[in-house]
C-alpha cells in the first residue's frame, strides 16, 4: 500500500500540544512547508525503498557495509534538500527551527521507512553531545557536516561481555602525540555503524583511560572518526576501525547493526569529549536524546501499521450483507479496533511531541545550549527549499 504522511495529524500535535506558535515566530506557513515538503519527499523518495530495505538489508564486504540499491541516492537527496538541517544549531550550517519541527520531520521518514529513519536520529544525538560536551574546536570541526547530515554519527557503549552493565567495559584508550587518544577495543550492536550513504561516520566511544577507578566511574567518551580529518578539514585517511560483521536481525533490516573493532593496526585516534572519568555524562546527553527519538519512532511504527490495517480492511473481502459481499471494514468489531488502533497512536504521538516541546522550552531558558535561531528568517531555508 502506499504511504500517507500523517500531515494533519502532525499540525494538531504542533498547533495544540506543543504550541509551536509559543516557541518561535516562525509562520504558520513555513511550519506547513516543511511538514507537506517532508511529506512529498518521504512518499517519493523513502517508502519506495522499504520493502529492499527489509528483503534485501545492507550486506557485509571487506571494503565495508553496502546498502541496497537506491539508499544512497536517497540519502543523498534528503542531505541536498536540507531536511537533516531543520533543528541543527544555526551557527554550525543548521536553520535553527524548534526541535518539535524537527521531530516531525523524522516521524515523517521514519514511517516510510523505519529502519533507513535511524541514521538521521543516531545523528541528532551525536550533535547533541558535542554542542554540550564538545570543545570550539570539535565543534567548528564536525558540527556544519554533521547538521546537514553530510556526515552521520554513531553510539558506541556495549562490548560482547558487556551489555547494560557498563562496569565490564574493556575498550581502552591512551595517550597519543598531539592531545589525541589511541583507542583500542570491540564494539557491538551499533546502529549505522557502518555505510555507504556519508563520506565520513563520527562514533562517539566510550573507553577507558589509565589512572582512573575501573567501572563506569573511570570512563571516558571519545570522537573517533571513520576517516581522520586532513588539513582541509574533509575526511583523509583510514582510522583503524574495522566492521567486524553485522547482525542478523527479526526485524529493523534496512539498518546495519554491526561489530566494530578499533585500533586492530593499534592506530585508531580519537579526541577526548568533555572530562576524563566524564564519558556516562556526556554519553547520557546522546542517550536521553536517543530515547525521545527512539519514542517516536513507537510511533513511525504504530501510524504505519494503522494504515496497513485500514487498507486491509478495505481490501478483504469476507461475508455478506443482504445477499452482497462487503469489505471487513464494514464489520463494527473491525471498526472499532481499527478505531482503537488511531486513538492510541495519536496519544503516543501527542506523548511525544509533548516532550519535544518541552525540551524546546528549556533551550529558550538563558544560559541554555541549543539552537539560537527560531525567529521567521530562520525558516525562510526552509521554505525555499520545501517550495522547489
Amino acid at each position: 500500500m502506499a504511504f500517507i504522511p500523517p500531515i494533519t495529524e502532525q499540525r494538531l500535535m504542533l498547533e495544540h500540544i506543543v504550541r509551536l506558535a509559543e516557541l518561535s515566530d516562525v509562520a504558520a506557513d513555513v511550519a506547513d512547508s516543511v511538514l507537506e515538503g517532508i511529506g512529498a519527499f518521504a512518499a517519493g523518495e523513502w517508502a519506495p525503498l522499504d520493502r529492499a530495505g527489509d528483503l534485501v538489508g545492507p550486506k557485509w564486504t571487506t571494503q565495508g557495509v553496502k546498502m541496497p540499491v537506491g539508499y544512497a541516492e536517497a540519502y543523498q537527496a534528503f542531505v541536498t534538500g536540507g531536511w537533516g538541517s531543520i533543528g541543527s544549531p544555526a551557527d554550525f550550517g543548521g536553520q535553527g527551527l524548534p526541535l518539535s519541527l524537527s521531530a516531525a520531520v523524522l516521524e515523517t521518514l521514519g514511517t516510510a521507512n523505519v529502519g533507513f529513519g535511524l541514521a538521521p536520529i543516531l545523528t541528532v544525538g551525536a550533535i547533541e553531545a558535542l554542542i554540550h560536551h564538545g570543545t570550539d574546536a570539535q565543534r567548528a570541526a564536525y558540527l556544519p557536516r554533521l547538521s546537514t547530515g553530510e556526515w552521520t554519527g554513531t553510539m558506541n557503549l556495549t562490548e560482547p561481555q558487556s551489555g547494560s552493565d557498563l562496569n565490564g567495559l574493556r575498550t581502552r584508550a591512551e595517550p597519543a602525540d598531539d592531545g589525541q587518544w589511541k583507542i583500542r577495543g570491540t564494539k557491538i550492536f551499533i546502529s549505522f555503524g557502518d555505510h555507504d550513504l556519508a563520506k565520513n561516520i563520527i562514533h562517539l566511544v566510550l573507553a577507558h583511560t589509565p589512572g582512573l577507578p575501573s567501572g563506569s566511574r573511570g570512563l571516558s567518551l571519545f570522537l573517533v572518526p571513520k576517516y581522520r580529518l586532513d588539513q582541509q578539514g574533509a575526511p583523509g585517511e583510514p582510522n583503524d576501525v574495522r566492521t567486524v560483521s553485522i547482525e542478523h536481525k527479526l526485524g529493523l533490516h534496512a539498518s546495519p547493526t554491526c561489530v566494530l573493532s578499533f585500533g586492530d593496526e593499534d592506530n585508531c585516534l580519537g579526541e577526548l569529549i568533555g572530562a576524563e572519568g566524564g564519558g556516562l555524562r556526556a554519553m547520557f546527553t546522546m542517550m536521553n536524546n536517543a530515547r525521545l527519538n527512539v519514542a517516536l519512532q513507537g510511533v513511525q511504527v504504530a501510524e504505519r501499521a494503522t494504515q496497513q490495517a485500514a487498507s486491509y480492511a478495505c481490501e478483504r473481502i469476507q461475508g455478506s450483507r443482504g445477499g452482497n459481499k462487503v469489505a471487513i471494514i464494514e464489520h463494527p468489531d473491525v471498526r472499532r479496533m481499527l478505531l482503537r488502533m488511531k486513538a492510541q497512536t495519536a496519544a503516543a504521538r501527542a506523548l511525544a511531541y509533548f516532550a519535544f516541546g518541552q525540551l524546546d522550552r528549556a533551550r529558550r531558558r538563558p544560559g541554555r545550549p541549543g539552537p539560537r535561531r527560531t525567529d521567521h528568517a530562520a525558516g525562510k531555508g526552509a521554505l525555499h527549499r520545501h517550495r522547489q
